[in-house]
């Protein structure tokens, strides 16, 4: 159930946001009663969390507040997860995997790398456009350090889809789709880094006053500017057509 968080949302549209207020409201259906069905229990968990997380944020939600939503135990979280910082990384990879299908199908379905970047990035904002919850957890609080050894965590999704789209620069330089005078990783940096501040500023501002410049048709013109703005020559910068929806 916890699954794929992302990826439901991108095939079909659905919006998981919850009501709060209840434990029913973060809980999703019981299959049966806690039991020790790890399946169960474990995706009651994620579930439970990415929820709370994105409502309360991480630091204010406690293991013992996740646990009772989610009709289980803490020691069954300790178990699974090995704590709270184990369970966010859980929601993050269950996340980022869960987009491996649609990654695959834009990466092979478009003409060139940077189209295929382009689309990327689309799909991504589509994705957290969709999930309330998980944009919250992955532009707010993805970023922050943890820990006594105040360390930035990344998770092993995002490590990931970073690499595939360092792999897709590094193609389109051979190809002639991007400019190859800068490294790929410092490219796959900026193009990342640009992108997660829009889509961040854009979350605030809804979260501020539920109203936001940042709409869909601007942040598709932007993202395929910035893109075509990487292509090797001024006349290769246009020819990538204007972004379709992923």
């Amino acid at each position: 159930m916890a699954a794929s968080f992302l990826a439901t949302n991108l095939e079909t549209g659905v919006d998981h946001k919850l009501e709060p207020g209840t434990v029913a409201a973060y809980a999703p259906p019981m299959t049966e009663a806690d039991g020790d069905s790890t399946q169960t229990s474990r995706s009651r968990l994620l579930s439970v969390a990415k929820s709370l997380f994105g409502q309360n944020g991480y630091d204010q939600t406690s293991t013992s507040a996740i646990a009772r939503a989610a009709g289980t135990s803490e020691s069954q979280l300790m178990r699974y997860f090995g704590g709270k910082a184990g369970l966010l990384e859980a929601i993050f990879n269950e996340a980022w995997t869960g987009l491996g299908g649609s990654v695959a199908r834009i990466v092979g379905e478009a003409p060139h790398a940077r189209e295929a970047t382009l689309r990327l990035l689309v799909m991504m904002m589509t994705a957290l456009g969709r999930d309330h919850d998980i944009a919250v957890l992955f532009l707010l609080e993805g970023r922050r350090m943890r820990g006594a050894t105040h360390e930035v965590f990344l998770s092993q999704g995002f490590v990931q889809f970073f690499k595939i789209l360092c792999g897709l620069i590094e193609k389109g330089q051979h190809e002639g789709s991007f400019r190859d005078d800068v490294k790929p990783v410092v490219l796959a940096s900026a193009i990342m880094g640009c992108a997660e501040g829009m889509m961040r500023d854009r979350l605030v501002a809804e979260r501020s006053d539920g109203e936001s410049a940042f709409d869909d048709v601007s942040v598709r013109t932007t993202f395929a500017s910035m893109v075509n703005g990487l292509a090797p020559s001024p006349s290769a910068a246009g020819s990538v057509a204007e972004p379709t929806k992923s």
